[in-house]
């Protein structure tokens, strides 16, 4: 035994992300005494301006906006009563096809050896049991969440390290629902051609191939004010039109797939840190 406190390492790709798929462990976990670790790995400048301006549009700032967005992510982070923040500090790689992938100090364009050289240093610092991180193909096929999950899987072997590892992911019945819901709320949504909805049906995973279900509920409020502090992309944040009641019913489950334990803990399991209290 140790005095060590247990420890959830989250690595994400830019701010806003932390609540997104994991502002509801970070509050339980923390709420329970466990030390949360927020690894962000981009700037986030290619997000919204003030004003909902677009990157590549006049007036668009990469600099202030990633300024901005750190102001957003710090307040997320006292919402969340995360432990302790780390950022990475990449350049945001925009959206896959676009010309900042492959800017000067792009994250898409870091070599995966030396963003994991970077990541595992925090994690000898730190000495997570659980590692969160997305899944291989980033969970919707952002290139930055690519990276994160790169420079995440490269880092644990490059140290002696041996936590459970959990990847976030989606129920494929939750994402039906939550395309319902997006008509419900913008009617006049057009209809998406058959080759978006066919990449839409493979977000996520069939129910009985997730591992971990992790019941927040108890959190949405925060998870829900988590995401509001990252105002300035409001507009790409489809789940505060909702409204926090409705949320809190909707997102109060927070799901994952393990992919490396040593614990022997049985799934489908709970709670991500079964076997090690």
């Amino acid at each position: 035994m140790t005095d060590r406190p247990l420890t959830l390492m989250a690595v994400h790709a830019h701010p806003d992300d932390e609540a997104t798929s994991t502002g509801g462990v970070l509050a339980r976990y923390a709420a329970e005494g466990i030390r949360t670790v927020l690894v962000t790995c981009t700037d986030g400048g290619c997000g919204d301006g003030p004003g909902g301006v677009k990157p590549g549009d006049p007036g668009h700032d990469p600099a202030a906006v990633a300024l901005m967005r750190r102001r957003e992510l710090e307040e997320s982070r006292d919402i969340l009563k995360i432990s302790d923040l780390e950022t990475l500090d990449y350049a945001d790689s925009g959206m896959m096809g676009w010309p900042s992938n492959d800017a000067p100090g792009s994250f898409w364009r870091t070599p995966v050896e030396e963003g994991a050289a970077r990541l595992a240093e925090l994690m000898r610092h730190y000495r997570p049991d659980v590692v969160v991180t997305y899944d291989e193909n980033g969970f919707y096929g952002h290139p930055d969440h690519i990276q994160a999950h790169r420079i995440t899987m490269a880092a644990l072997e490059m140290t002696t390290l041996t936590p459970k590892v959990y990847w976030t992911t989606a129920p494929r019945s939750m994402m039906q629902r939550f395309g319902e819901i997006m008509r419900e709320f913008h009617p006049d949504m057009p209809e998406p051609d058959p080759a978006e909805a066919a990449a839409m049906a493979e977000i996520g995973l069939p129910d009985e191939e997730i591992t971990t279900w992790v019941d927040t509920t108890s959190f949405s409020g925060q998870k829900f004010d988590a995401l509001a502090a990252h105002a300035s992309q409001g507009e790409n944040i489809f789940f505060l039109g909702m409204g926090k009641e409705r949320f809190g019913e909707l997102m109060g489950m927070e799901t994952f797939v393990r992919v490396r334990d040593t614990t022997g803990a049985a799934v489908p399991e709970n709670d991500l840190f079964a076997g090690l209290r």
